[in-house]
């Protein structure tokens, strides 16, 4: 056997070795795996906020609000006059009020002395005046006295209407009526009632 017939015959038995390997030319092909499907991700509804919702309520309330307002002064105007006439006196009224204060002592007096606070240093007459016994109001006219006559069921028929207690008010200049349903007094100076023992007037706040 010569030389160069050995060399092809080792050149054959490579090249037929070479197609028995897997990827080689003339071999089976190596597939790739198909990629997965992606998951598809669902996105969730957007909520409203509950203070959005809190908000927009609000909102339409004070709107509500607003127009019935509006309707109250359209359907009555006088309504709107009477607040602007009114406003101080009733700032002023509830300013007086809010101080709850009573007086100390409790004065009386004639219609020269003032109406106000009654204290040590302040000798003004109270005009929030209630009897303990009736429980009533305890009211005044200024300018006058009382008759002689008055008795008890006078006062018990009368009180509170003004008109028929001055039946028996007498015109007196700088004196005062007090009365409640029960008591009366006529009063023409300064008088601290710890002085009138049989009054249970006191004062029913400031």
């Amino acid at each position: 056997m010569t030389w160069t017939s050995s060399w092809t015959r080792w050149r054959c038995a490579s090249a037929g070795a070479g197609r028995g390997r897997p990827g080689a030319a003339g071999g089976e092909r190596t597939e790739r795996p198909e990629p997965e499907p992606r998951a598809r991700t669902r996105r969730s509804p957007t909520v409203p906020s509950v203070d959005d919702d809190e908000e927009e309520e609000g909102d339409e309330e004070e709107d509500d609000l607003n127009d019935l307002i509006k309707d109250i002064f359209q359907d009555d105007p006088t309504v709107l006059d009477l607040s602007k006439s009114s406003g101080r006196a009733v700032t002023n009224c509830a300013a007086h009020q809010a101080n709850g204060r009573k007086c100390s002592p409790v004065y009386l007096g004639g219609s020269s002395a003032p109406h106000g606070l009654g204290t040590n240093t302040s000798h003004r007459t109270c005009d929030q005046l209630r009897c303990t016994t009736c429980d009533f109001r305890v009211i005044t006219i200024d300018d006058c006295e009382w008759n002689k006559s008055c008795d008890y069921f006078f006062f018990r028929n009368s009180m509170p209407d003004v008109s028929k207690l001055k039946v028996k008010a007498l015109s007196k200049k700088g004196a005062r009526a007090y009365a409640c349903q029960c008591s009366w007094r006529s009063v023409h100076i300064l008088t601290d009632i710890r002085e009138e023992q049989h009054l249970r007037w006191v004062c029913g706040k400031h």
